[in-house]
């Protein structure tokens, strides 16, 4: 076996890794969370997803100024390493390989899975779901460690197809909206349910990552991506920016379809009438499957990051066995023991997810959080030492770029790190224990330290 990645994807593989990985589950699975922490108020809701577009664009332009000046294995752990050395750069490896991959490629695998049940009129926590969810899992593992090229195949041609049910909501709904006149009134009819948290607008600021997050995971593929200096930075700026736009015109025409009160009552049967409601029973059925392989095409993204995870850490020897995780298969060109340690750590975490957030009695009593949304939040906090050393460090370059930016992606991520404290303060201090554990762990397992 090799120990080289090919340059195998180029500029086009890398915009649709940074919007199909973004545009997927999340923009429908989180507009009722956030109307419900609103309480139905929606300009505050659009607000949030401006607020959630400005601190993903902001982070993303300067993670793109360092993928102009640095390339090795995985992005973000380059970026940790120059920017704080080999130990720093060690630890958000870890985190990224053992909880923030793993943690949202098995709910997205479930989200997959839920959007299939509404389809099919099944339940959405039940046996079938779970059972769909694996069976994602493990055929987005195989498509990934088994045909890599294919897979990068996949998530251009399932980028363009999410973007259909977008768009075609986006316009369509905003008309019949205007028509109907439902846009206007669930403009202006404020609040329609009693708010249970204390910051409804940083509860929904936070639901809002889970929707943006996934651009970081495109940097995975620095090393496999042709004339990655140039196509990278490309990738990160303008598909951010064009997903936010997106986002916004969805959820405004999704407002035009239906009621915010429906919306907040039904959930993913809401988002399905919606379709429906726009575009018949037939026309909604067939947006709704484009709804699902939206879904999978995330799923592919992230799992695409997934089975990178422990080996960009065996390729700088650290972390266990790295000389087993760092293997590279001469006919796929695929980290093949890490994939698969990709794949177990990603079964885990949706045992984890399933019993702590679907069933009707946690298996893990207080520690039970969201694991769609604290690891998103947690990967911000570790963004902001990374940005102060590069104002510190970045001397040759300009103003705008060494403080600036950086001082306002700072800025953005203790916001995001601060309504996070608002919106799941309850979980927050059992998070860091399983957190704290998993870390110790990256410590011991570390053979570079041995």
């Amino acid at each position: 076996m090799e120990n080289v990645l090919e340059k195998k994807y180029g500029l086009l593989t890398a915009i649709a890794m940074v919007i199909g990985i973004v545009i997927g589950s999340g923009v429908f699975f989180k507009a009722e969370k956030i109307l419900v922490a609103t309480g139905g108020n929606l300009p505050l809701g659009i607000l949030a997803w401006v607020i959630g577009g400005i601190i993903m664009v902001v982070c993303a332009y300067v993670f793109a100024i360092m993928a102009t000046r640095y390339e090795k294995v995985n992005g973000l752990v380059d970026y940790a390493e120059v920017a704080l050395g080999s130990k720093y750069g060690y630890f958000v490896g870890w985190f990224m390989a053992t909880i923030y991959y793993p943690t949202l490629t098995s709910v997205l695998a479930w989200v997959s899975a839920r959007y299939t049940c509404v389809l099919l009129g099944w339940n959405i926590t039940g046996g079938e779901a779970m059972s769909i969810s694996g069976f994602f899992l493990v055929a987005s593992y195989a498509l990934n460690a088994l045909s890599p090229k294919l897979a990068g195949k996949f998530q251009v041609s399932t980028t363009v197809i999410k973007i259909i049910p977008l768009v075609l909501m986006a316009l369509f709904g905003t008309i019949v909206g205007l028509k109907n006149g439902i846009l206007i009134s669930n403009f202006t009819s404020g609040p329609i349910a009693k708010v249970t948290t204390s910051n409804p607008l940083f509860t929904a600021v936070v639901a809002t990552a889970f929707a943006y997050e996934g651009w970081i995971i495109a940097t995975s593929i620095n090393a496999e991506l042709k004339n990655a200096k140039k196509n990278l930075p490309i990738a990160l700026t303008f598909g951010t920016i064009f997903v936010v736009l997106l986002y916004i015109l969805y959820y405004t025409g999704l407002a035009g379809a239906v009621s915010n009160s429906v919306m907040m009552k039904g959930g993913e049967q809401g988002a399905k009438l919606a379709f429906s409601t726009v575009f018949s029973n037939a026309g909604g059925v067939v947006l709704f499957v484009f709804v699902v392989i939206s879904c999978l095409g995330t799923l592919n993204g992230l799992m695409l990051g997934c089975t990178r995870g422990l080996y960009s850490l065996a390729a700088r020897n650290m972390g266990p066995k790295p000389e087993v995780l760092k293997s590279i298969d001469q006919n796929t060109n695929m980290p093949t023991n890490s994939s698969i340690f990709g794949l177990l750590l990603s079964a885990v975490w949706l045992l984890y997810f399933y019993g702590a957030n679907l069933v009707p009695v946690s298996w893990f009593g207080p520690f039970s959080f969201d694991s769609s949304e604290l690891p998103i939040v947690t990967i911000y906090a570790m963004y902001i030492p990374i940005f102060v050393m590069m104002m510190a460090k970045e001397k040759s370059l300009s103003f705008f770029k060494r403080f600036f930016m950086p001082a306002l992606a700072v800025l953005a991520c203790i916001f995001m790190v601060v309504a996070a404290c608002y919106a799941h303060s309850k979980e927050i201090p059992y998070y860091l224990i399983i957190f704290a554990v998993i870390m110790v762990i990256g410590i011991i397992v570390n053979k570079k330290d041995q």
